[in-house]
């Protein structure tokens, strides 16, 4: 599908790490095996990673155990200090970060510059959230004592990350753990560890001028994902597992976790409606259309899949969205004009064809897209569907690829309904230019993020998570740092 000159980009890849972090350092794996990561706008080779074994997690999480004590010692100030140096440190090698992801995972460079700003926003907010974890002090009602409450790290912890957003998943899970005082083993997804790698050289410049235990933070890149997971949960030393990824994935790591007891967090699947009251404003709709389904050419959790539209103005809508989807320009994110990358594999370009296949024989209609294109690259069109059957198997799956579904609707509680009925609750948005009827959809819909008249909803100030099988936990906000921090109860005469 694509050409890509990378003589452009042969420094960058020539000077990443490519080893995995342990004590501060970039090593090789035990036994030294790597494996191959591709480019998926031209399936080239771009590297050879460290492919970790049992041994190099294991070390991970002894060094985690071995440094918890005295980095739950630093002084919050000085953590504090630490994330705000991360920051900067990120911001500093903006350009360096957004070439990375890129060119291992897809998006296109526009996109992935705004990532590296998102990213680095979680080691910001929680620099300042590092000062501020609360406590409290009262009497005793029955006049006898007092009664303290604080706060304490919660210990080791494991963050497994995707590859979608392979910075920001994974600093909105580092930067509140740092900042609670707990350490860090972080386990990239094998398709995109070249962005973690590069943010592990970043935290480890500024770990060493604040001469911050070696062990407080490692990543282990490997292929063996689930024996990772597996044999690190069943060692009591870790406590807390953070997880972002499918929701078949997270059950898994979920029942893993009851034999230790471990903290989770998990921020697992979403199949997000998108609700088109008849007073919206299409222009405003059409505009956050464009952003909730197509940020990161659909690839994201929060993604708008199902756009259920008022009959009244769903022919207008359609072909509105039809026109903006089929504007797309598909290339490598590297080169000039595109606009949609490629899918992240072979495997997920192949799902999305076969559910936009499956639902065109069920009765629905492409108004754009739909037909894989030619070449090398994991290329899948901005994709319209529309006259969709309500049993069509694509409106209960998530996407996770740029095809939108439209359906109608005739009266608000039909269009309540049709939005609710999925198992997933991550996130919905809503438009109405009716007041009462925001207040009724906010309220309405069951999801654990609700964007009325807007869908840019992600902020490091805000909790980021879902309800029913889109998982329990929140990322960001006041709330994230409580995930890494267990109460303590203390009693005085």
């Amino acid at each position: 599908m694509t050409n890509f000159d990378y003589s452009q980009v042969s420094e960058l890849l020539g000077s990443l790490p490519t080893g995995l972090w342990l004590e501060g350092r970039n090593v090789a794996a035990t036994g030294g095996a790597t494996f191959e990561v591709l480019d998926p706008a031209t399936e080239e080779v771009i590297a050879n990673v460290a492919d970790g074994t049992s041994a190099d997690w294991m070390r991970a999480l002894e060094l985690a155990d071995a440094a918890q004590k005295e980095w739950a010692g630093f002084a919050p100030r000085t953590r504090s200090i630490i994330l705000t140096d991360i920051f900067n440190a990120i911001i500093e090698r903006k350009e360096d970060f957004a070439r990375v992801m890129t060119l291992e995972m897809g998006k296109p460079y526009a996109e992935a510059l705004g990532e590296v700003a998102y990213g680095a926003e979680y080691m910001r907010w929680f620099a300042e959230e590092a000062v501020r974890i609360p406590g409290r002090y009262s009497q005793s009602p029955a006049g006898n004592g007092s009664i303290t409450v604080s706060h304490t790290p919660v210990g080791p912890v494991l963050a497994i990350t995707p590859w979608n957003f392979p910075l920001a998943m994974a600093t909105r899970k580092i930067a509140p753990a740092f900042a609670a005082g707990c350490p860090v083993v972080v386990k990239p997804v094998a398709e995109t560890p070249l962005t973690m790698l590069l943010l592990g050289e970043v935290i480890a410049e500024v770990f060493t001028r604040h001469e911050v235990p070696a062990g407080v933070f490692s990543i282990v890149t490997t292929t063996q994902s689930s024996t990772l997971s597996s044999e690190l949960m069943a060692d009591p030393r870790l406590r807390k597992v953070t997880f972002t990824g499918s929701t078949g994935v997270g059950k898994i790591l979920v029942r893993q976790s009851a034999d230790n007891l471990q903290r989770t967090s998990m921020e697992l699947g979403g199949n997000a409606p998108f609700l088109v009251h008849e007073d919206a404003n299409l222009d405003l709709v059409l505009d956050c259309a464009m952003q909730a389904k197509m940020r990161n050419g659909g690839e994201a959790c929060i993604a708008a899949n199902r756009f259920i539209v008022h009959e009244t103005v769903a022919e207008e809508f359609t072909r509105r969205l039809t026109e903006k989807m089929a504007a797309f320009q598909i290339g490598h994110g590297l080169s000039e004009g595109t606009a949609l990358g490629p899918l992240i594999s072979a495997k997920q370009r192949d799902a999305v064809a076969d559910l936009v296949a499956k639902a065109l024989e069920q009765g629905a209609v492409a108004t754009t897209g739909s037909s894989k294109p030619e070449g090398k690259g994991f290329f899948y069109p901005a994709t319209v569907l529309a006259q969709l059957p309500d049993d069509a198997e694509i409106l209960r799956q998530e996407i996770f690829g740029p095809v939108a579904t439209v359906t109608t609707f005739s009266t608000l509680e039909e269009g309540v309904a049709k939005a609710n009925d999925t198992e997933f609750g991550l996130a919905a948005y809503a438009f109405t230019e009716n007041f009462h009827t925001a207040e009724y959809l906010a309220h309405a819909l069951e999801s654990g993020m609700v964007g009325i008249n807007r869908a840019a909803i992600s902020d490091a100030a805000a909790p980021f998570g879902g309800i029913k099988e889109s998982g329990f936990g929140r990322e960001g906000g006041a709330e994230g740092i409580e995930e890494y921090i267990s109460v303590r109860y203390i009693a005085k005469p």
